[in-house]
């Protein structure tokens, strides 16, 4: 009697155990159906950090250009640029890359603009020139074509990118001062490259009449801002290190990296001989002026050039100056090793 009663309670325990077992097989299952991945974030192993220095060619495009059209640019005058990079990936296809740029952009009329061309000999008789040694600070949001997931050991081999972004340079145009005066006398400034923004070559500095034609220009600022934007590729060298190399462009908002912009203002308003002889420079070619015209400051000119007129065009102030840069970056992860780097 007691044998049967152990059975038949061991017995009950056991349907009771299996159909526990049913419910949540049955549940899982049911979790199972309805399941969708987990969701997994940009964590924190997969975001790293790279500094880099880049080499660069700068082109400028603006008033002191072989020819009027916007995309005019003369390649001989492409100048060197240096570059220091941070760069912080923040997610798959995301990174934000901050630079100090040194670089120089440089024009000239008499050694660019064909003097028999119809759209340039106006170009060469004005006779301009400048060198402006670029100081830029900038930040860039860069999107990759091709996303990574993984950490920076499993990135992509390569990938192309574009750019954009903000930047802040010193605009601080010079030339290079003549032997003399327009009157003829020696100058002090010689050979020298003379900055060009305080003298007020325009007439910034100067007092103008309600009449004449610059009326209420102002000093243009030594700090200025452009968007820089572009386009590019990025090579993986090995575990560490990346090349990129890119081409962009930085649209400014000044019409003053060359120091022209608006007309001829009248050289007797101008503030000294050197900025009279920085203003008008046609006199410096052999022959000049063909059609002389004596201005009221008793200085005889070309006419057309460095006299009041509303015709007397010295630039374009409807466009803003852009320059171009080229780059090529090396670049490397920043906590990152090589023990277990294979060089690909």
């Amino acid at each position: 009697m007691v044998l049967l009663s152990i059975l038949l309670v061991a017995f009950m325990n056991t349907d009771s155990i299996a159909q526990f077992n049913r419910r949540s097989i049955k549940k899982n299952n049911k979790r199972i159906s309805s399941f969708r991945g987990k969701k997994q974030g940009f964590t924190k192993e997969k975001k790293y950090n790279s500094i880099g220095i880049s080499v660069n060619a700068l082109n400028y495009y603006g008033d002191i250009a072989p020819r009027p059209q916007r995309v005019s640019t003369d390649i001989s005058f492409t100048r060197p640029g240096i570059g220091l990079n941070f760069v912080h990936r923040f997610g798959p296809r995301y990174s934000l890359v901050g630079q100090f740029m040194y670089g120089v952009l440089k024009g000239s009329d008499a050694e660019s603009a064909d003097p028999t061309g119809e759209n340039s000999q106006y170009r060469f008789k004005r006779n301009l020139s400048f060198r402006n040694q670029i100081k830029e600070l900038s930040v860039v949001a860069v999107f990759d074509l091709f996303k990574n997931e993984a950490t920076y050991i499993s990135r992509v081999k390569w990938t192309p990118y574009v750019y954009i972004g903000a930047a802040g340079f010193i605009n601080t145009p010079k030339a290079q001062a003549p032997a003399t005066d327009l009157t003829g006398a020696p100058l002090a400034e010689a050979g020298n490259w003379v900055k060009l923004r305080p003298l007020g070559t325009e007439g910034q500095y100067s007092t103008l009449d309600p009449t004449d034609v610059n009326f209420g220009i102002k000093p243009y600022k030594t700090i200025q801002f452009a968007i820089p934007f572009g386009a590019g590729v990025r090579f993986r060298v090995n575990e560490v290190m990346d090349v990129w190399g890119d081409i962009g462009f930085r649209y400014t908002f000044t019409d003053y990296i060359d120091d022209v912009s608006q007309n001829y203002v009248g050289l007797e308003k101008l503030n000294s001989p050197l900025a009279q002889a920085m203003s008008y420079r046609t006199n410096e070619i052999p022959g000049m002026p063909v059609n002389p015209l004596t201005t009221p400051s008793g200085i005889v000119v070309e006419a057309g050039y460095g006299s009041e007129y509303p015709d007397n065009l010295r630039g374009s102030k409807n466009d803003r100056d852009i320059y171009m840069v080229t780059s090529i970056r090396l670049t490397y992860i920043l906590g990152a090793t090589l023990h277990k780097a294979k060089f690909r």
